[in-house]
């Protein structure tokens, strides 16, 4: 059974910088063989996307808000997914989720984005951004 477990977080300054890590076991392959992304919920807010990549490792794909300033990174030899995040915002404030999926069809060139196509989560960890 594959699962995911975040690492890091907590509480930054605005302008700071924060890492979240994954760690990911139970699957066959490791991380080589997932295609893997970043999403966060905010209080009253939808599950989005912020920064994800292919299951082949080639393609990286950011959500608006992500660009520039947060960095997707996969580790297949300790099976961990990072997310980098800098010039933090109080609208960064959120709880920050790992997800996965098999590396199969679309998903081995191509970075998907909504929630319903992972099938495999993390249980989330608190990122504060003070102003």
């Amino acid at each position: 059974q594959v699962q995911l477990m975040e690492i890091g977080g907590g509480l930054a300054q605005a302008g700071g910088s924060l890492r979240v890590s994954c760690a990911a076991s139970g699957h066959t392959g490791g991380t080589y063989t997932m295609a893997m992304a970043w999403f966060r919920q905010a209080p009253g807010k939808v599950r989005e996307f912020i920064g994800g990549l292919s299951g082949d490792g080639t393609r990286f794909f950011y959500a608006d808000s992500a660009k520039g300033r947060f960095t997707v990174s996969r580790d297949n030899f300790k099976n961990t997914l990072a997310l980098q995040m800098n010039s933090l915002t109080p609208e960064d404030t959120a709880v920050y989720y790992c997800a996965a999926r098999d590396a199969q069809g679309t998903a081995y060139s191509y970075v998907h984005t909504a929630p319903s196509d992972y099938p495999y989560w993390g249980q989330g960890t608190q990122v504060t951004v003070s102003a």
